[in-house]
């Protein structure tokens, strides 16, 4: 039985290869188009890919493949219809990255409220000039006592949740934005907006939440709120974002994730000189325990897909 990674350097820690894997193949990158990718998978029964699109015209391209893994928890890069249709079982690893990605928000929910991106320059261009033992530029704040709207109930969000209510601060989960109706433990979406001192951002990426925080959202938001998108790019235009920055209306925002990634170098957010962003290359996940647990997870799907009771199916 043939497997390929198509971007097996996305994931640096070893997946410990099954037995009945006859030809183990890794792709450390693989470029994003049909004919490469199709060239790949040729004679493949299975695949795993963090980020490579699997598109209608690959699978009808690859009649062998039955099994895609998708080493990570979102799949939005799997076409699942055309999956269905061409018989290919796909599967995620849910849940591996919650204590990596929760410790990530934190690390970024500080460094917003004390302006630590300034205040870490400042340390190096303005202190030995000042006229003080210290030099105050933009206002400190605490996050005891802070509104955090978490957008997004699963793992991810449950974790940052636990501890910044440990922490002190007030949580809100939202609703789906446009839902008729609020579940209990929910708050409607608009409301979460217009409350929140901090917004992250743990949704999946579908149809539905694209540019879920566009310019109607940012202009709602708290003047001078932080932003934190940990999730997918996407689910933030960034044009708003840009415009909510420029014009100070937000306090500032920590981006691990964009819309395009890699990033074209003159992406306007990466040339943006704000002294309140931070930008990251989509490594919240990325923990040793992160890692560690993406691995095992890839291992149990494969094994369970061999057995004939995958696990973790999306559909």
């Amino acid at each position: 039985m043939k497997l390929v990674f198509l971007d097996s350097d996305t994931l640096p820690y070893p997946i410990e290869h099954p037995l009945w894997v006859t030809q183990w193949v890794q792709r450390p990158a693989t470029e994003q188009n049909t004919e490469e990718v199709v060239e790949a998978l040729q004679d493949a029964e299975i695949c795993i890919t963090n980020k490579i699109k699997i598109t209608p015209a690959i699978l009808a391209q690859c009649p062998k493949l039955k099994f895609i893994c998708v080493a990570a928890t979102g799949y939005d890069c799997i076409d699942l219809r055309a999956a269905r249709e061409h018989g290919v079982t796909v599967s995620n690893v849910p849940g591996y990255s919650a204590q990596s990605v929760a410790e990530h928000v934190m690390a970024c929910l500080f460094a917003l409220a004390r302006s630590l991106p300034l205040y870490a320059k400042l340390g190096r261009t303005d202190w030995s000039e000042s006229k003080h033992f210290c030099v105050h530029s933009r206002p400190i704040l605490n996050v005891q006592g802070a509104t955090l709207g978490v957008f997004g109930n699963g793992a991810i969000g449950q974790a940052v949740a636990q501890r910044a209510t440990a922490m002190g601060m007030q949580i809100l989960f939202a609703e789906h934005r446009n839902r008729p109706t609020v579940r209990e433990g929910y708050t409607r979406f608009e409301t979460v907006i217009a409350q929140s001192d901090v917004i992250t951002l743990h949704c999946p990426l579908n149809e539905t939440t694209r540019h879920m925080i566009s310019q109607a959202e940012v202009a709602n938001m708290k003047p001078g709120a932080f932003i934190i998108n940990s999730a997918r790019g996407p689910l933030i235009n960034e044009t708003a974002l840009l415009d909510g920055l420029q014009t100070g209306h937000l306090g500032g925002a920590a981006l691990d994730v964009l819309t395009e990634e890699p990033p074209a170098a003159d992406h306007a957010l990466l040339k943006l000189d704000h002294p309140n962003l931070l930008i990251t290359p989509h490594i919240a996940w990325a923990a040793q325990s992160g890692l560690a647990n993406l691995a095992h997870g890839v291992r149990v799907n494969l094994d369970a897909f061999y057995q004939g009771q995958p696990v973790h199916v999306v559909s």
